[in-house]
């Protein structure tokens, strides 16, 4: 799967309506077949910060998300909300699910 984290950095007035401006983008992406989860949180350290975490079924998912109407609209609209361009880093991991984190098991 392709595992992508973006960081944005919203403009303050706009930062909490963040989700509402992103509701449309955020939803016509979960609605692609290829889209495995896009979730966003929002910083406990810095509330003009929000953290995108998003994932797709392979390299050609990814591709038809980048080429969607709705992705070049955000591409378009969404800068205008923000301070500074997104931050991101990009893989390729295996497998199609998160894993658990063994280490913080909930036992019983």
């Amino acid at each position: 799967m392709i595992f992508i984290t973006a960081k944005f950095r919203v403009q303050p007035d706009h930062a909490d309506a963040w989700p509402e401006i992103t509701r449309e983008f955020t939803e016509a992406t979960r609605a692609e077949p290829g889209c495995l989860w896009f979730d966003w949180s929002r910083s406990v350290d810095d509330a003009t910060e929000y953290v995108l975490v998003e994932a797709f079924r392979d390299d050609e998912a990814g591709a038809a998300h980048v080429r969607s109407d709705h992705f070049k609209q955000a591409g378009e609209t969404l800068p205008g909300y923000l301070a500074a361009t997104p931050r991101i880093v990009n893989f390729t991991v295996p497998g199609e699910e998160w894993s658990e984190l063994g280490e913080m098991a909930v036992k019983g």
